[in-house]
């Protein structure tokens, strides 16, 4: 368990794959068992996103997830009340959530993860106070039902440029889109379906953390498209 918040935004800093819970997207298996795949597969940081559960139901779930997910950052999406009651590390919170400055002022020890889908979303959020932004949807997929617009690698290239807080992007995203996401300067990859409907939740997510870590090699060595 992470104790305080600088202890929390370090463990942001080393995170490389940031997956998302989903128990319809996970090919009949439970949430449960996905955590314990990239708890295995020596994850730093999991999302725990069901929105088609109650709150109650999304809080007993999570308690079960804080249990198992010591030494890694839980991050409750859109719930700040589940997250501080489990004793989450933060909570990610959509445009319709509860707005930035009032999460911080009810929690200043957490992390706070903002979602944003442009340039104007993604200042507002920085400007706000958000710990880390998340940039997507970047490709189509079927866990972000009603959007039409999707910014595609270019996209991404363009918001990374104007913000100086930690990000993740999402949307589609699969293994053999890492080396340009990684390229026009994203760090941390955050998917669903790719690990979560996986025949093995735990191979795909070992597969796509080696192939974020090659990735970073070889721009560091100027051969990004290796």
């Amino acid at each position: 368990m992470f104790t305080s918040k600088e202890k929390r935004i370090a463990a942001l800093n080393d995170v490389d794959l940031y997956p998302v819970t989903s128990q319809e997207h996970s090919a009949g298996r439970t949430t449960l068992d996905i955590v314990d795949a990239l708890a295995a597969a020596g994850c730093h940081m999991i999302q725990l996103r069901e929105k088609t559960l109650s709150k109650r139901a999304y809080y007993e779930l999570a308690l079960e997830v804080r249990a198992r997910t010591h030494g890694i950052l839980l991050i409750c999406n859109d719930h700040l009340d589940v997250a501080l009651a489990v004793g989450a590390d933060g909570v990610h919170l959509g445009t319709d959530d509860l707005p930035l400055v009032a999460a911080r002022r009810l929690a200043p020890h957490l992390i706070l993860g903002a979602s944003t889908h442009n340039l104007d979303e993604a200042l507002q959020a920085q400007a706000a106070g958000a710990d880390y932004i998340n940039i997507g949807p970047v490709f189509p997929t079927q866990t972000k039902e009603g959007h039409d617009h999707f910014l595609g690698i270019q996209g991404v290239a363009e918001i990374a440029r104007h913000i100086q807080v930690p990000f993740t992007v999402m949307g589609g995203i699969k293994e053999e889109h890492i080396p340009d996401l990684v390229r026009v300067g994203a760090r941390r990859i955050a998917l669903v379906t790719a690990v979560t409907a996986a025949p093995s939740p735990l191979e795909a997510a070992h597969s796509l953390r080696n192939a974020i870590h090659k990735a970073l090699e070889n721009q560091e060595s100027g051969h990004p498209s290796e």
